[in-house]
């Protein structure tokens, strides 16, 4: 994570494992619009537990559909291990994610918007850093059973 002092933002290191290469395309626009650093995409599960595991991002953004099938659960699973990367469901897919979101913070539902993918990240950012842990939950954002 890095902080912007001058501004007081929270600028995360971003993974995004989405299979639609238009969609991650749109993603990492909106994330770097957003003032966040993209630090790879990934197609697959395979690579995206070792972008995962070389990159080490703050948060990586999953889908639960990949191209090599409904793969995005073991891709969480994987990732939550590292306690240093929060991982987010962004998909349409949602019933597939099991009781226990696989270690996941939690869930953006796809179709998503700009300002709550924004609004969402501010929040991640702020748990992470040990801020805002009363804030109420941003609309779009809907948290694990275990946050």
């Amino acid at each position: 994570m890095t902080l912007h002092a001058a501004e007081g933002f929270l600028a995360l290191r971003i993974l995004v494992v989405e299979d639609e290469a238009l969609i991650a395309l749109e993603l990492e626009c909106l994330l770097e619009d957003l003032g966040h650093v993209t630090v790879g995409i990934a197609a697959t599960s395979r690579e995206a537990i070792a972008l995962g595991h070389s990159m080490t991002p703050d948060l990586a953004l999953v889908d639960v559909h990949l191209v090599d099938g409904p793969t995005g659960v073991e891709v969480a699973r994987a990732l939550a291990l590292d306690p240093r990367i929060t991982v987010v469901f962004m998909t349409a897919n949602a019933k597939r994610i099991p009781d226990d979101f696989a270690g996941a913070f939690g869930v953006i539902a796809k179709p998503y918007s700009q300002r709550i993918v924004a609004n969402a990240l501010d929040f991640v950012a702020d748990r992470r850093s040990g801020r805002n842990d009363t804030a109420r939950v941003p609309e779009g954002l809907r948290l694990s059973p275990l946050h």
